[in-house]
């Protein structure tokens, strides 16, 4: 069977689970309050994305479809999700956010598996065909630096108390990296490119 130069064998598997997946206010609606509640306090206290920002974010005429498997007790997606969310808003009506809780679907958590755990959040940008982009998640830099600097036991943000605004940002700002860049590898996807004639 000759198969064509671009192709991702996993795209139907993307794709179900996205479909499987809820938007944000689905997920959190459908959440303990304490749990929900958290992330929608933490949401407020994010800084608004730069303006330089949000333009690294938007004229790329690509559909992306990010799928995050979360865990709504989890404090790193207390923090990151939100996140997440304020991202592919700027990127506007071409992104598609959707979120699974990592106990929902066993292949998915398993396939998306780091350092041999089920850490949450991963995020998986996905092109309009569901074609892997890109994956990234469990802590950014940022956080498993903070982390390394207070930590001298096991310990567990549960996202209670919001990190300083500095490290907030640049939380933030790993996040809208990984977002350009997966909005630049469908943009110059020569497949896509054939597609939208462009």
């Amino acid at each position: 069977m000759n198969l064509p130069d671009y192709h991702d064998p996993r795209s139907s598997f993307w794709q179900h689970a996205f479909k499987r997946a809820a938007d944000y206010e689905t997920y959190l609606h459908g959440s303990p309050h304490q749990h929900s509640d958290r992330w929608r306090a933490m949401a407020k206290q994010l800084p608004p994305l730069t303006a330089e920002q949000v333009g690294r974010l938007q004229g790329y005429h690509r559909t992306l479809h990010v799928l995050v498997l979360s865990g709504v007790w989890c404090g790193d997606c207390v923090r990151q999700v939100p996140m997440i969310k304020q991202v592919t808003d700027a990127i506007g009506d071409a992104a598609h956010l959707r979120i699974i809780d990592r106990d929902v679907d066993e292949k998915l958590r398993d396939e998306l598996r780091i350092v041999g755990a089920a850490r949450v959040p991963i995020a998986l940008f996905l092109t309009e065909d569901f074609w892997e982009l890109l994956r990234f998640g469990d802590r950014s830099l940022t956080a498993y630096r903070a982390k390394s600097r207070r930590e001298v036991g096991p310990a567990c943000s549960l996202g209670i108390i919001a990190p300083p605004p500095d490290e907030l940002a640049a939380e933030q700002a790993e996040w809208v990296d990984q977002a350009e860049r997966a909005l630049l590898m469908a943009r110059l996807s020569p497949p896509l490119r054939q597609r939208h004639n462009d």
